[in-house]
């Protein structure tokens, strides 16, 4: 009798990408105030949700980036595990969480740019890619 290695799918590797998103968001969007003395406006560790709640401009749709990715994340991480357990063809699972993961790095991109109506429409791609997963294993 073989014992079969677990291995780590590419969309497993995917779902860490993902979850590590919003950790570089949240560095983004702090950047503006490290080496900074807090009286100066510098990042406050002591209070960090009102630091960035009073940041504005770039550093300030990095932290709703940062928010977002936080969000998104349950259901990405709820459709590959569901597609893996319904035995979703691998190759199409694999492709499809790359795809999710292109389109919220670019999503991130155009929230911190600026670029509402863009970032509105990546969102709503990664969406419908993200619902493709979950079905992906549908029988």
């Amino acid at each position: 009798m073989t014992m079969q290695l677990a291995r780590f799918t590419v969309a497993y590797w995917c779902v860490l990408i993902a979850a590590l998103l919003p950790f570089v968001c949240a560095s983004l969007a702090k950047s503006g105030g490290f080496g900074k003395p807090r009286k100066q406006g510098g990042y406050d560790n002591n209070d960090p949700r009102g630091w960035l709640a009073r940041q504005t401009d770039w550093h300030a749709r990095a932290n709703a980036a940062q928010a977002n990715s936080f969000e998104a994340l349950p259901l990405f991480i709820g459709a590959v595990i569901i597609a893996h357990q319904l035995g979703a063809p691998q190759t199409r699972l694999d492709i499809l969480a790359v795809v999710f993961v292109t389109l919220r790095i670019v999503y991130i991109a155009m929230y911190v740019a600026g670029l509402p109506t863009i970032r509105s429409a990546i969102w709503t791609l990664a969406l419908l890619v993200n619902l493709a997963i979950l079905f992906s294993g549908y029988r």
